[in-house]
This record gives C-alpha cells, structure tokens and sequence, in this order.
C-alpha cells in the first residue's frame, strides 16, 4: 500500500518526535510503499499496520 510522505510525517509530528520526523523528511520518497519501505518505516519506529489504523479515509480497522 502507498501513503504520501506527509501524513508519516504529521504522524510522527503529532507523536512529538521531531528527530524521527526530521529524518522521515529526509529519508522517505514522496510515496510511501509499505511493503518495498517497511526497513525505513521499521527505523523510525513506525509500524504500517499501525499507521493505516490512522490515516484518514477509513483505511483502518
């Protein structure tokens, strides 16, 4: 599944981490695949199962 760079960033924002979320601006393209990205995700501690119960637009649950 792709998620844009923005809503992992604001993830990372909303959890106040500016470190992990400095280096998710960075390091991640501009769309995110959850599967070829996951050792990114993995390194700022974000788990995509996690993040999709998140996200707007009903992708969770």
């Amino acid at each position: 599944m792709q998620i844009d760079k923005q809503q992992i960033i604001d993830h990372l924002k909303g959890k106040g981490d500016q470190d992990k979320t400095d280096q998710a601006q960075s390091d991640l393209p501009d769309k995110v695949d959850t599967d070829k990205d996951s050792g990114l995700l993995s390194k700022l501690g974000i788990n995509p199962q996690d993040l999709m119960g998140k996200l707007p637009g009903g992708l969770g649950g």
